[in-house]
């Protein structure tokens, strides 16, 4: 399990750049009225892929996880990690991850670039806000994890 938390622990830093780049090429696009290119498409088709990769390995360490699993057999609702990893950071990465591959669908479908780098601006700065309200920050009151997992 160890290793998975590792994989996610350096995933999360992969999905957070590559939606910033989405969000700024999107910007960009937008402010500068640039064409659509095949950078938008790569970069937007490797975002939403990290993030869905990202959500796979989450799904396998929730499904491993002692903290999840002991907040499942006891069901307590006392804040604490168990209800934070297994309710608040599961359900909003979930939907994060949603908002990311929903944004990137309907950008595909769109024919006008200006609509496609609105859709693509709006969903992405909608699903990184998610993902910054979800992260276990060092600092959150939530619940703290590392910045750096050790190897």
């Amino acid at each position: 399990m160890y290793h998975l938390i590792v994989t996610h622990s350096i995933l999360r830093y992969l999905v957070l750049l590559s939606v910033l780049l989405v969000i700024y090429l999107a910007w960009e696009g937008l402010v500068f009225k640039k064409p659509y290119t095949r950078l938008h498409r790569v970069a937007t088709a490797s975002a939403s892929g990290i993030s869905q990769l990202q959500m796979l390995v989450g799904f396998a360490l929730y499904y491993f996880s002692p903290t999840a699993q002991s907040f499942w057999q006891t069901k307590s609702m006392r804040w604490g990690d168990g209800l934070f990893f297994a309710l608040v950071h599961f359900g909003l990465m979930s939907a994060a991850i949603a908002i990311i591959s929903v944004g990137e669908a309907l950008a595909k479908r769109e024919a006008d670039e200006r609509r496609r780098f609105r859709i693509l601006f709006n969903y992405f700065v909608l699903a990184l806000f998610i993902i910054l309200v979800a992260i276990p920050w060092p600092f959150s009151p939530l619940a703290q994890r590392p910045w750096f997992r050790s190897f």
